[in-house]
């Protein structure tokens, strides 16, 4: 599916943000093929054949994050991106997102590194430095902060 220009393929995205509203980052390990230690979002992947991609969204975010937590789907969209010589991404995409109370406990053959960051943190790295995140979590945010930004934070807040 990564080879060359791509083959479409289903995948999944989740944004998981804690009771302060601010999102789990993750950096990709660096032996990753594709955007290896690159920042991305919570947790991204492929359902399996077969699978619903609100399943594979709760099970990937169990395994690489630790985490269980409700995901509410957020939207579909299909993307492509190309990674130096590499091969690309051509994906059809599933994006969620959750809330949780607790620090994950990541597995490292995925993760290198993660950290909590705010929405006014986030867009002032991508905008500085787009390079060092994955090219679907700056289409996500941007469509994040444009239609859901408001009202999807501050569901996620602790109220007081």
């Amino acid at each position: 599916c990564h080879n060359g220009s791509g083959k479409l393929h289903r995948a999944i995205s989740v944004f998981i943000f804690n009771r302060d509203g601010d999102l789990l980052i993750q950096q990709r390990h660096a032996q990753k093929r594709l955007w290896g230690s690159a920042w991305s979002n919570s947790c991204c992947s492929h359902p399996r054949a077969g699978e619903e991609t609100d399943v594979a969204a709760r099970r990937r975010v169990a395994e690489e994050l630790g985490l269980e937590t409700h995901l509410t789907f957020l939207f579909k969209f299909e993307y492509r991106a190309s990674f130096n010589e590499l091969g690309s991404e051509h994906e059809l995409c599933s994006v969620y997102a959750g809330q949780v109370d607790c620090e994950p406990i990541v597995n490292t053959n995925e993760i290198q590194a993660w950290e909590w960051v705010s929405s006014r943190e986030l867009n002032r790295r991508i905008e500085q430095t787009p390079n060092d995140f994955t090219p679907w979590l700056r289409i996500e945010w941007a469509r994040i902060n444009d239609e859901f930004s408001e009202d999807l934070l501050c569901s996620f807040r602790r109220t007081p």
